[in-house]
């Protein structure tokens, strides 16, 4: 695989990459609650400050779901806030746990997802349940928007990453769905692969399956 030629770390994004997501769900879910003003056409683009402060790891699980009630036109409880939240986080296929597995043989893995922490608890938990073990033991290391203070695609997501794992970037692959996110990846020294819509990580990487 000429992608991988001086290749010795691959970083992965989680939702769409590893994880099956699907964003449309939360947006149903949070419109059933009577948020549907705040989702415009973006799909995973939540249009109020709240979301994003989440995913920076800026306000805590309960700031946040109390900011979510104060959007919502009627009363409800934090947990259906948390399950209309958690609505997209789908399955972690094992084709996928095997895939890294056999990864891990050639090369470092580590995750860097724009996530926030109710959702990793709950991917964590979902993990659990479906595998018998924790996902972090997939990776050298995982790495949380909400746990280092940066989202992508800010350069000083990538320059946090680089600089926590030590690797050197000239050496490391990201793997992201967002085309975004994988040029500023790439202006941030690291080597990047834009998974496109209806591909799967699965069939880029035929050779360790």
């Amino acid at each position: 695989m000429e992608m991988l030629n001086g290749i010795r770390n691959i970083i992965f994004d989680l939702g769409g990459v590893l994880l099956n997501i699907d964003p449309k769900k939360t947006i149903d879910a949070f419109g059933n609650l009577g948020m549907e003003q705040l989702v415009g056409d973006k799909g995973l683009s939540y249009d109020h400050e709240i979301f994003y402060l989440m995913e920076q790891g800026k306000i805590t699980s309960d700031e946040f779901r109390q900011g979510v009630l104060e959007l919502l036109p009627t009363q409800v409880s934090f947990q259906e806030i948390d399950d209309a939240w958690t609505a997209m986080l789908l399955d972690f296929p094992p084709i996928r746990v095997k895939l890294l597995k056999n990864l891990r043989k050639d090369f470092k893995i580590y995750l860097f997802s724009n996530t926030n922490a109710i959702h990793v608890e709950k991917f964590h938990s979902n993990f659990r349940n479906q595998h018998g073990f924790e996902v972090s033991t997939l990776f050298n290391k995982d790495f949380y928007s909400n746990e280092i203070g940066y989202r992508k695609p800010s350069s000083n997501a990538y320059q946090e990453i680089i600089r926590l794992s030590g690797i050197n970037p000239a050496e490391s692959l990201f793997i992201d769905d967002s085309l975004l996110n994988v040029e500023s990846a790439i202006a941030s020294g690291l080597k990047g692969f834009w998974l496109e819509p209806g591909q799967k990580v699965e069939e880029i990487f035929q050779e360790y399956l």
